[in-house]
């Protein structure tokens, strides 16, 4: 009697599935969260982010049309746009919706996976006063500080970006999606003035990286 080897065989972990950035701004950002944003050395994961609707939304940089400043969200997607918040703070957001329709989901919080003692100089270096550490949680808590972590600027305004770990880094930035979708909530956004009843505000609950409604970092918008 011949004995057949037994085989064994290793379960592999699927692929994540790829973003449609071409979609609206408030369908692309809840599957951003728990994906990895990359910008050179640092990589922050998504807690919480905001959509704005451009031209339809008041509260949107996009609803005066293409603006200088809002020009980028009236292009093609899947690029950066970066802005200046209060004079002093770099906001991160990524384009959605088809070139000519403005959309964009302003990247809000997350907690830093990669190059956490850059971010750490980093925040060190837009702080005023006290050159204490700061606790891991708030590298990258509010949109300013998470726009510090990742070292953004002005120059990244327009930057697209590729999609998926390994696919190689475009520009030195890459986004990949989060392997399974996770549980997250809703609610209003924060910071604003205009259309403030909109449920566009989306975040994984209880999670320490998330901004405080409160605080006076967790302003911002697209």
């Amino acid at each position: 009697m011949t004995n057949t080897p037994a085989t064994s065989t290793t379960p592999s972990t699927p692929p994540a599935p790829s973003i449609d950035f071409s979609r609206p701004a408030d369908e692309v950002a809840p599957l951003l969260l728990g994906a990895i944003l990359r910008v050179g050395p640092v990589a922050v994961e998504l807690t919480e982010v905001e959509a704005y609707l451009g031209e339809l939304d008041a509260a949107s940089h996009a609803a005066k049309g293409p603006t200088p400043r809002a020009s980028v969200m009236f292009g093609p997607p899947q690029r950066l746009y970066v802005y200046v918040s209060y004079g002093i703070h770099r906001a991160g957001n990524i384009v959605c919706s088809p070139n000519g329709t403005a959309s964009a989901v302003l990247l809000r919080g997350g907690r830093v996976v990669m190059g956490e003692d850059i971010a750490m100089q980093r925040r060190l270096d837009t702080r005023t006063g006290t050159r204490s550490a700061i606790a891991p949680e708030m590298l990258a808590r509010g949109p300013g500080n998470l726009g510090a972590a990742l070292g953004l600027d002005l120059h990244l305004n327009g930057q697209p970006f590729s999609q998926g770990s390994g696919t190689g880094l475009a520009g030195g930035v890459e986004l990949t999606p989060a392997a399974r979708r996770v549980d997250y909530v809703t609610g209003p956004r924060i910071g604003i003035s205009k259309n403030t009843d909109a449920q566009l505000r989306f975040w994984i609950p209880g999670d320490p990286t998330v901004s405080s409604p409160r605080g006076r970092a967790a302003r911002g918008r697209a």
